[in-house]
């Protein structure tokens, strides 16, 4: 964020206190409910009015419908708590737009059988040519059987239709149709990964990933694609998945495959026509090796951070930056079936390059790092770059971290770093436990972040490993449990229900630039909140991870309602296409 927009920020705070002891009549007011305020543990408010996108006010059922006007809509909370949107440091929303309505997801199907009974259900209504796909946000550990699909499953439930399911960064697997489809052989070779054969020398169908996941993207690749119509759509409807789990703003962290600003022009597209729901931030992701200097030398022309191309909100569709993948030689996969890659040895001089591009033209940077290794590497270029090529406070951060020591937490915070983490662990505890041994310190270890007063971020890092379903990541933080009920924390280690979701408010709202502007329901705020069905600070905690939004409002209007609010919902499109998974399943299923 520039210095101006934290002057304007500061005037929006002074004006909101204004409006609270002047005439300005409010929007909208929402009353007789708990209020979080978030401005500080344990503050609670009753009402709160929004005008002009903002909270105008915030206290008791009498002060605030004092403001009341002719023109005023009034919506009672009945009793249930009120939060600020929850915002996801780390989601790859803008590609999963692209894609939502084209997936079969998992996430949250408690079942292995219940999970292949939405296979077969879905390959009936599949037009042949098209793939049914289960993409990311699942694992065996969240089955009552605790065990993956085997492929003689797989083939029994869709065997005239081509599948492709993706299991984390480690395996694919694909049905003898979609083998079939894609005419993959004995032949068939990856640099990266293995098709496996079995005795008679044909593939099984099993995809394995050695260490990165670049055969199983390569393969994603090849299955087909929504037309841009139905791309509109199914962002749409995306979009509003979020708003139902409460999510109100995300920092899109690029990806593989996605081009800018080629896939990024459906968002764009729906962003300046006022149809986007999630206040989103971008990064730009290096897509070719050995190009990547090239690619942001590009960008750099093209466009700049805090450029927003959002109709109606403020900072609602942005570039923000480079990253996460600022260059290839830098990526180091959190594949825990296999043992850590060392990164290349022209790591640094490709990293060094594009790190003084940026910063040199002031533009946030973000750098994926799962291991301690690669993150001293990381900071040993980031460090000497600075010495001639100054950060001077320019925002930048690690993704992930999950092993990152003492000593680097101390590096990064000299140099005016932060952290965005995610509930990768949620997915993979299990997984590297058994790779690594049993774990004592925390992974990643936030509480000695937050005590070196490091910025931090709460995340998902959805939707091709993890689930985009941010409950689950804070469910995680407040119990230090796997999907499958592994305890990988100590208790010590475990977060309060205030802080958990303060990381996933004001702390997330840091990457962005924003940390001024939303995280809190307090005057002069965006006026981004839910309303949840149950109270998150005293519900049973194995129910946090099913949580979704009863009400959910992004700069003051009312973006979706749950049937106990149905007057306030707003018109949404069919799902396009007929056959989507969407229009059946809906997407995480957390009933």
């Amino acid at each position: 964020m520039t210095l101006n927009q934290l002057a304007v920020a500061a005037a929006l705070a002074c004006a909101g206190v204004a409006h609270a002891a002047g005439p300005a009549a409010p929007d909208l007011i929402i009353s007789n409910g708990k209020i979080a305020t978030m401005t500080r543990e344990g503050a609670f408010a009753q009402a709160l009015a929004i005008k002009d996108g903002k909270i105008l006010a915030v206290g008791s059922n009498a002060k605030i419908l004092k403001l009341k006007a002719a023109g005023t809509q009034l919506i009672d909370a009945g009793g249930k708590t009120v939060i600020p949107g929850l915002n996801d440091s780390h989601l790859h929303i803008i590609r999963e737009g692209l894609n939502y309505n084209a997936e079969l997801r998992w996430d949250g199907v408690t079942s292995l059988k219940k999970a292949l009974q939405m296979l077969k259900e879905q390959a009936a209504r599949t037009p042949d040519g098209a793939w049914i796909k289960v993409v990311g946000g699942w694992n065996e550990f969240q089955f009552e059987e605790k065990r993956l699909p085997t492929l003689a499953e797989i083939n029994e439930a869709v065997p005239d239709k081509p599948v492709f399911l993706l299991y984390l960064y480690g395996l694919g697997f694909l049905n003898q149709k979609g083998i079939a489809t894609l005419g993959y052989n004995a032949d068939t070779k990856f640099k990266d990964g293995v098709v496996e054969l079995g005795a008679d020398g044909k593939p099984t169908g099993l995809l394995i990933a050695k260490p990165n996941a670049m055969i199983l993207y390569t393969t994603l690749g090849k299955t087909n694609v929504l037309p841009r119509e139905q791309q509109l759509n199914s962002t749409q409807q995306y979009y509003t998945e979020l708003n139902r789990l409460g999510l109100t703003s995300a920092i899109d962290a690029g990806g593989g495959g996605q081009a800018y600003p080629d896939d990024y022009a459906v968002s764009l597209e729906l962003a300046r026509s006022g149809k986007l729901t999630v206040r989103t931030s971008y990064y730009l992701f290096a897509q070719k090796p050995g190009k990547e200097l090239e690619d942001y030398q590009r960008w750099l022309t093209m466009t700049k951070p805090d450029r927003n191309d959002h109709l109606f909100y403020a900072n609602g569709y942005n570039t923000e930056g480079g990253g996460e993948n600022l260059v290839w030689s830098a990526a180091d996969f959190e594949n825990f079936l296999e043992p850590r890659p060392d990164m290349p040895q022209q790591m640094e001089s490709e990293l060094e390059p594009v790190l003084r591009l940026l910063i040199k033209n002031r533009w946030p940077f973000r750098i994926h790092a799962t291991y301690d290794e690669s993150i001293d590497r990381d900071l040993a270029v980031i460090e000497k770059v600075n010495q001639d090529t100054p950060l001077n406070g320019l925002r930048w951060f690690f993704d992930h971290a999950e092993t990152i020591s003492d000593k680097q937490l101390a590096r990064v915070k000299a140099l005016g770093g932060g952290i965005a983490v995610q509930n990768r662990m949620y997915f993979q505890g299990e997984l590297y436990w058994k790779q690594y041994g049993e774990q004592t310190r925390q992974m990643p270890p936030i509480k000695k972040m937050l005590e070196m007063k490091i910025p931090v971020g709460l995340g998902t890092d959805g939707t091709r490993v993890s689930s985009y379903a941010p409950w689950p990541s804070i469910y995680w933080a407040v119990t230090g449990k796997t999907a499958g009920g592994l305890r990988v924390w100590q208790p010590k280690d475990v977060l309060s229900r205030y802080l958990a979701l303060k990381l996933m408010t004001q702390g997330s709202a840091w990457m962005s630039g924003e940390e001024e502007l939303k995280g809190t329901l307090a005057a002069g705020q965006y006026a981004d909140l839910l309303i949840l069905p149950q109270d998150y600070f005293s519900m049973a905690v194995e129910q946090i991870k099913n949580l979704e939004s009863s009400l959910t409002i992004v700069n003051g209007k009312v973006v979706y309602a749950a049937p106990e609010f149905k007057q306030y919902a707003p018109a949404l499109p069919e799902v396009q296409p007929d056959w989507s998974p969407v229009k059946y399943y809906g997407g995480y299923q957390n009933k």
